[in-house]
């Protein structure tokens, strides 16, 4: 949510953003309420004000006739101020309607566009492979080798849900481990932050396995709750399947005031994640890149306003760091504004080879939100000087698990089919291929 105080003083610049972003909210009407429950609340107090008086002044009259006379009067007074409140509980529930439906204002470095034709590549990292034969997409070398079964799954539970078997299970849970070993040591952030030339603070990641159910009401705070059609949702138990860890991490501290030395705070949040993939039909239906059920293990930063693209850039180093590790050639995205996330003020996406597909596919994606999450969450910092204000908050992918297999198997294929295991997971395998 972004705040009142800067639409009325910045309303071009939230318009601009509202289009920038396709949204479509009315923000003169806005304003026009804004102006009406200000000035309702401020006849209210003064009601409130005149109670609290007449209440004082009833007490200490001892005269029965001027007392009684004093309580009709402050009878008119009551029902006048209760009026006024539900009025004012009109005008603000109309008033949340609209600031709910405000996005949040895309940064400057931003490119505009309408959809996705508009993202612009930053940067490439990484040699292609080169095969002396065609290469297979990793459904057809899962199938064969066994490690992937969407047939079965289709029959038990539906279309978009597989069984991961043996090696490509190890291989899952090799990957999770060298993340969480990146991610908590402090030496290796360092590095990180150091070679992308980035001045943070590198203090260590937080692992956390969150619920993944969340409440609808949190959802909306979030600002993830757009798109009902998306989510499994249990209306009975007024509950909901996360889309991403990112939605109970970044929830956590709802209603929280964090001391200004106590930030940043980083959590690794790993769970499955649910997705019913509305509108995607026909879209990637072979294999494990599309599902309904994946598994995450997905970054949430709470940092001082000053530093929040700073931490995004972070974030972004990790991600690219832990592709050059597994030596997997990627490209980093910057997202237009018609593209990004409803709360993203930045948002900077990874999109890893896959020879297979012979293209860039997303595996990773950053988002800075700044205080607008955090607004509607009541998170907040005291500064040192007593100021009181909303924290900014960061989420990113580490690794989205079916993706960065994909890639894995569709780089690392050999000419018979099998697997070759990348280097820097094999300490966690007594093999270095995977074969049938």
């Amino acid at each position: 949510m972004l705040d009142i105080k800067f639409i009325r003083e910045n309303k071009d610049i939230v318009k601009a953003g509202i289009k920038k972003k396709n949204a479509n909210v009315d923000i003169d009407e806005l304003l026009k309420l804004d102006e009406k429950r200000l000035s309702i609340m401020a006849s209210s107090e003064i009601l409130r004000s005149e109670q609290n008086r007449m209440n004082n002044s009833i007490a200490a009259e001892k005269d029965f006739n001027t007392r009684q006379q004093m309580i009709n009067e402050m009878k008119i007074v009551k029902d006048e101020f209760k009026e006024k409140e539900e009025e004012l509980q009109k005008i603000i529930a109309q008033w949340q309607a609209l600031m709910l439906k405000i996005p949040n204002i895309p940064s400057v470095d931003t490119p505009e566009g309408p959809d996705e034709t508009g993202n612009q590549v930053i940067r490439q990292w990484g040699e292609k492979p080169e095969f002396s034969f065609t290469p297979k997409e990793h459904f057809e070398l899962g199938k064969n080798l066994g490690v992937i079964d969407t047939e079965t799954a289709a029959e038990v539970a539906s279309s978009r849900f597989s069984y991961l078997k043996g090696d490509l299970v190890l291989l899952q849970f090799a990957l999770i481990q060298m993340c969480l070993e990146i991610l908590t040591n402090q030496e290796t952030l360092s590095k990180i932050a150091q070679e992308a030339g980035l001045s943070v603070n590198t203090k260590e990641f937080i692992p956390v396995i969150p619920p993944v159910f969340i409440r609808p009401l949190v959802q909306i705070k979030m600002a993830r709750y757009l798109t009902p059609d998306d989510h499994y949702i249990f209306p009975n138990d007024d509950l909901m399947l996360i889309g991403s860890a990112e939605h109970t991490l970044g929830s956590m501290h709802m209603n929280k005031i964090f001391e200004e030395n106590e930030l940043p705070i980083r959590y690794a949040g790993y769970s499955t994640a649910f997705r019913r993939e509305a509108g995607t039909a026909g879209k990637d239906t072979n294999g494990i890149l599309r599902q309904h059920q994946f598994d995450k293990l997905e970054m949430e930063v709470f940092s001082l306003p000053e530093n929040s693209t700073q931490e995004q850039n972070f974030l972004v180093a990790i991600q690219e760091y832990i592709l050059k590790t597994l030596n997997l050639p990627y490209q980093v995205v910057s997202v237009c504004t018609g593209d990004m996330g409803f709360p993203d003020t930045r948002q900077i996406d990874i999109e890893t080879w896959m020879p297979g597909q012979n293209k860039y596919r997303e595996t990773h994606s950053s988002d800075s939100t700044g205080g607008f999450q955090a607004r509607r969450l009541n998170t907040r910092v005291r500064r040192k000087d007593g100021r009181i204000e909303p924290v900014h908050m960061n989420d990113a992918t580490v690794v989205a698990v079916g993706r960065t297999l994909i890639a894995i198997m569709e780089n690392y294929q050999q000419e018979d089919g099998s697997i070759k295991i990348p280097e820097v997971l094999r300490k966690y395998f007594n093999k270095d291929i995977i074969s049938s």
